[in-house]
């Protein structure tokens, strides 16, 4: 009986070079599938270009299957909301915050 049989919780230990563990920023993605698999490309816009043409870098793309794409958006909206959560309770008059304070969407 191999460990996934057994019920037996697997922890998988990742490791990251210095290089990566500084990550990338992105402030646009763009998402596509094919039948087999999504993709997801994470790019750096100059949004404060005022041409029609907007220039941009891509900094990172990233292949996944349809189950991991639904497992990953799975956990991007739970973290999502946890973190709505904090900030809305930091938003609080008792936490020095004020009622009504700016949602972002």
């Amino acid at each position: 009986m191999n460990e996934q049989d057994s019920g037996a919780e697997r922890h998988i230990n990742i490791h990251l070079s210095p290089e990566i563990m500084g990550g990338v920023y992105a402030n646009f993605a763009n998402v596509s599938h094919s039948d087999y698999e999504f993709t997801v490309t994470f790019a750096r816009v100059d949004h404060e270009v005022e041409s029609e043409e907007v220039p941009g870098v891509v900094v990172a793309r990233v292949n996944l299957s349809p189950r991991f794409m639904r497992e990953l958006i799975d956990a991007m909206e739970d973290n999502y909301s946890k973190w709505r959560t904090r900030e809305g309770i930091k938003n609080l008059p008792e936490y020095g915050g004020t009622e009504g304070g700016s949602e972002e969407e």
